[in-house]
């Protein structure tokens, strides 16, 4: 029997009528500016209800559309934000189902990472995790088939997240998508240089100058800058707004960017 594991933040983060779900995705990719990419290896994607950070990750999503139909694999990290524990975690479990259906996970993939100790299979960090279940839809509207490497960051370091990456870079055929949002419940100015100051950072490929202030992401998103330095990737910043600029008050807001690596 294939095990499956149920959505936790549909109805709260996202629509969980499916009709009402890719209609509000496909909308807000109507409206993200197109591909300005050929080639895009890495995406850093927020989290966030849709509401608030929906646009930002649609501009982000927007650049796969060359590319949709090499991408086979999507490897997500994202950061624990329920259940601590130590190392990187990924669920018993053989689909992650969403209003749109089930999305497979790569078992091939996690096999490959079978002897690196900071890996485990830990279910209960899923549970009620929505890092990285709201990427799924976004992937289901745009990707015509691929299967997911869904894995947590819990207490860790950039170097053993970039370890993981490098196992299962891969070629065209893989993306690594990284999910963060930015700064927290700062005023509205003051988000704004912080974030322009963590953007800064992100394009030097700059993981010394980042911590979680910064981005609740910060140690994938660093494990990322780590691979991507190493590798001489390149970074263009695709978006960068805040819950001010989308649907919420100005006092207390969360920031957002969508950052390429190609």
């Amino acid at each position: 029997m294939i095990s499956d594991r149920q959505p936790a933040v549909a109805g709260l983060f996202y629509p969980a009528d499916p009709n009402t779900l890719r209609l509000q995705v496909q909308s807000m990719m109507d409206t993200a500016a197109p591909a300005s990419l050929a080639e895009v290896k890495a995406l850093v994607v927020p989290h966030a209800g849709y509401q608030y950070s929906g646009p930002i990750a649609a501009s982000a999503y927007a650049q796969l559309a060359p590319l949709a139909a090499r991408i086979r694999r999507v490897v997500l990290f994202g950061p624990a934000h329920r259940v601590y524990f130590r190392g990187i975690a990924y669920p018993d479990a053989e689909r992650l189902l969403t209003p749109l259906g089930p999305v497979a996970l790569d078992g091939d993939a996690l096999d490959a990472l079978a002897d690196l100790p900071q890996v485990h299979r830990m279910d209960r960090a899923f549970s009620g995790e929505h890092c990285l279940e709201v990427q799924l839809p976004f992937l289901q509207a745009v990707l015509p088939d691929f299967r997911v490497v869904p894995l947590l960051v819990g207490d860790s370091s950039p170097e053993a997240v970039a370890e993981v990456m490098e196992r299962l870079w891969g070629g065209s055929e893989t993306l690594i998508l990284v999910s963060s949002d930015l700064s927290h419940y700062l005023d509205y100015e003051t988000a704004r240089r912080t974030d322009l100051r963590t953007t800064r950072a992100i394009e030097r490929l700059d993981p010394e100058a980042l911590d979680h202030h910064a981005a609740c992401g910060c140690t994938p998103l660093c494990g990322l800058l780590l691979q991507a330095r190493r590798l001489g990737l390149e970074e263009r910043t695709l978006d960068l707004r805040n819950s001010g600029d989308t649907a919420g008050p100005r006092d207390q807001v969360v920031g957002y960017g969508a950052y390429a690596f190609y």
